[in-house]
């Protein structure tokens, strides 16, 4: 269903619409009036608007578009996530540290990486449950988010997984599982001069979605799973 995004009240009017929606490249346009009969008409580039006149008309203008979803945990601000992640002392390992407490203390590794890298190679054990995942279905919303990836050279847009946590994390772990969330970069939340809020990446997006749904032992690969394989340590891979 399309959301209203923007909105541009006629002098006459005294109504008032709010929306925390995003828009794509598609737009509509919308007149109200008085009596709630309405025209929408779909909108590209410079298409003539149209209008309906009536009597005793007092209208809004609604620019509006294939928009997607009400913001979801996962996108929330880095800083909110950040400050979550440092209340709840999710730690941040290296690769070693990493391993020895895979192996000495039964933390589970969770790849959060697309299936395809998860296949190319993984650490031994591994888990593997996308937070991101190939972009599936055919709306407007998301037929704009792939032409925004094509535009620059991307023909396997992601998005974000909704499976993520009730199918992947909770079907195969309890909330006192020991999870060491890792994926490529590992992004970081330690400040420094050019990034003093740290960096997010896709395993602190995941841990953040962990400790927010109450997993209690949750750490994070500094580093990501490129210092993993370069320092040579244990991994497989399914092809």
């Amino acid at each position: 269903m399309a959301a209203l995004t923007s909105i541009t009240p006629n002098p006459a009017s005294s109504s008032s619409v709010y929306s925390n929606f995003r828009t794509s490249p598609l737009t509509l346009s919308s007149q109200i009036i008085a009596d709630c009969s309405c025209l929408l008409s779909v909108r590209s580039g410079l298409a003539s608007r149209q209008r309906l006149a009536s009597r005793n008309r007092r209208c809004l203008i609604i620019r509006s578009a294939a928009t997607k979803p009400a913001k979801s945990p996962a996108e929330e601000d880095w800083k909110v996530k950040r400050e979550l992640l440092l209340e709840k002392r999710v730690r941040s390992v290296d690769a070693k540290e990493a391993f020895r407490l895979q192996k000495e203390n039964n933390f589970v590794i969770l790849d959060v990486r697309p299936e395809a890298e998860f296949k190319e190679a993984h650490p031994a054990g591994a888990v593997n449950i996308q937070i991101y995942r190939l972009i599936k279905e055919w709306t407007a919303w998301d037929i704009a988010r792939r032409a925004a990836f094509a535009f620059f050279g991307i023909f396997s847009g992601t998005e974000e997984n909704p499976e993520f946590m009730q199918t992947g994390v909770e079907s195969n772990f309890g909330k006192d599982a020991k999870i060491i969330v890792a994926c490529t970069t590992g992004g970081t939340m330690k400040p420094s001069q050019n990034l003093p809020e740290g960096q997010q990446s896709r395993s602190l997006i995941a841990a953040y979605l962990l400790v927010l749904n109450g997993y209690k032992n949750v750490f994070h690969l500094e580093g990501g799973l490129y210092t993993w394989f370069k320092e040579g340590l244990p991994s497989e891979s399914e092809e």
